[in-house]
């Protein structure tokens, strides 16, 4: 506990509460589109967390894991919209949305438990394109997703008369819907780590990394591994349906094509280049593969106005190459990412070490 008390830690725990106070204030200078940059930036450190849950920790490679963030959103535009006249409370859905995607977590989970490596990522890739194709068709005979035109009109969050989407006046100052999203996407986000923490340094997560690191050795010791790997993919398909519900109320709209496959290959290289495992590097990886490719988008533009006086190669596509190439640099340079945990930097060491 006095690890905590000390001066230091106090100091820089101080400073990260006043630059995530401040930070939504100063991104509305550049407007309020950046402000819902950054809030789209935390839902995906929601999705990167879960998924490290499945990938980092337990070691299951996960390629289908945007279907429980589409169960998530579609279970929350399905009961607080118009289409079926439904208008639940936002504390209400949520849970709903986590227990739904859980069970699609133990049913993805239930038959791929004995598969590993390539064959896991092909069975859990088709598992999230029958959920996206099952939303994109479930319009008849009766029409429960509205099909690919998607359901409109989502209620946002709101608290009593107090709502989330709408700005308000709060101690005489102005407060943007986006801005009031982001503090409550930050509490929520505090929570998730704290539950993430706690988890990796539980006995559940010990017996993750067991099986992650030998998983006929953690049988031969006692671990559970079917349970285990159930218990992983539940969890971590549970905080992908929190997020989806989160999605859904910001939106406004959701359709089946905001779930795609390069959604989930995305949130992957969000666990990869963060480092697997590492909860404060899946943050970053989050944070960063959200962030930097707006900036680009917005400075790839202007930046060739400047050195060449027009626009020679389409911002979108260029935006597309520097990032791939940024990735490909990294995982060249840091193949443990950017912020790996201290086991993993080690292991790797080693290994470098035996092939020497």
């Amino acid at each position: 506990m006095a690890k905590w008390l000390n001066p230091r830690s106090a100091l820089g725990l101080a400073l990260i509460a006043a630059v995530l106070v401040a930070l939504p204030f100063v991104a509305a200078l550049g407007g309020q589109a950046w402000v819902r940059i950054v809030n789209f930036a935390i839902l995906y450190v929601f999705l990167a967390l879960g998924l490290n849950i499945v990938v980092g920790f337990a070691g299951l490679l996960d390629l289908g894991y945007i279907a429980f963030y589409a169960v998530g959103a579609y279970v929350y535009a399905l009961l607080a919209s118009p289409h079926f006249g439904l208008h639940l409370p936002f504390w209400a859905i949520l849970p709903i949305g986590a227990v739904l995607a859980c069970g699609f977590g133990v049913a993805l989970g239930s038959p791929t438990l004995k598969l590993r490596g390539d064959y896991l990522a092909i069975v859990t890739l088709g598992f999230g394109e029958i959920i996206r194709i099952f939303l994109n068709n479930l319009n008849a005979p009766v029409n429960i997703t509205n099909g690919a035109q998607g359901v409109t009109l989502i209620d946002p969050i709101a608290v009593g008369g107090f709502k989330f989407s709408a700005a308000s006046q709060i101690f005489g100052l102005t407060v943007s819907g986006p801005q009031k999203y982001y503090f409550f996407l930050v509490a929520l986000a505090l929570l998730v780590i704290v539950i993430n923490l706690r988890l990796q340094h539980s006995r559940i997560g010990r017996a993750w990394q067991a099986i992650r690191e030998d998983e006929i050795a953690a049988k031969a010791i006692g671990i559970n591994t079917r349970n285990i790997k159930l218990l992983a993919f539940a969890m971590g398909a549970s905080f992908g349906g929190i997020a989806g519900g989160i999605f859904s109320a910001m939106q406004g709209f959701v359709s089946p094509e905001s779930f795609s496959l390069i959604e989930s290959v995305m949130v992957l290289a969000m666990v990869v280049l963060g480092g697997m495992g590492h909860i404060p590097g899946v943050i970053l990886g989050a944070v960063l593969l959200t962030v930097l490719p707006e900036v680009l988008r917005y400075g790839v533009g202007p930046i060739q106005q400047v050195v060449f006086g027009k626009v020679l190669v389409d911002p979108e596509s260029l935006r597309m190459l520097i990032f791939g190439l940024a990735l490909v640099l990294v995982m060249r340079w840091k193949p443990a990412g950017l912020w790996p945990s201290p086991e993993r930097r080690r292991e790797l060491a080693e290994t470098r070490a035996e092939k020497l």
